[in-house]
């Protein structure tokens, strides 16, 4: 694993990139379900002209998405997490750009992929809380059922930033 420091509009975020070449990881530093770094880990500068594969795709990506001309990530990904909580990440890489979604809607979807007639909200929400990949899988995207912003690993602050940025500022939080 390597990991990498960027600097974003919305704050400091820690990269990790496992021997395959797939981001793993993209954390706000010290969000809420931050993971212990190892010591022996390996730091790269991601702004080294020799840095290249998906931490380079990265940091161009997450570029152009500050700068409003992307919309949508394309990069190899690999969260880690139980089955449930990967369908629910899944789901997420599916809600467009611009868009938001209630975690009761999220929890919907995740019940008829998984044949069940309802799905547990808390499980729901917990496993958006544990999404390991900010910004690129957009559990900004979702809100509460009253379109109140509500839980970001991130902080609030940082979810009102991203949503205003897709131009989904919302009155209530």
């Amino acid at each position: 694993m390597i990991y990498s420091t960027i600097a974003s509009q919305w704050g400091q975020l820690i990269a990790c990139i496992d021997s395959e070449d797939r981001l793993v990881g993209l954390w706000f530093e010290n969000q809420k379900y931050f993971p212990q770094i190892p010591k022996e880990a390996v730091w790269v500068n991601c702004h080294d002209p020799n840095t290249t594969g998906t931490l380079r795709a990265l940091l161009e990506q997450l570029t152009a998405y500050e700068s409003g001309s992307l919309r949508h990530f394309d990069l190899k990904l690999a969260p880690q997490g139980t089955a449930f909580r990967k369908l629910i990440w899944d789901l997420l890489l599916e809600v467009p750009f611009g868009e938001t979604l209630t975690y009761g809607e999220l929890g919907r979807l995740a019940a008829i992929r998984l044949d069940r007639e309802s799905m547990s909200a808390q499980a729901v929400g917990g496993a958006v809380g544990h999404n390991p990949i900010s910004i690129v899988i957009p559990c900004h995207r979702v809100i509460g059922a009253s379109g109140s912003l509500t839980g970001y690993a991130g902080g609030l602050d940082k979810k009102s930033a991203l949503l205003s940025h897709e131009d989904l500022s919302n009155p209530t939080s």
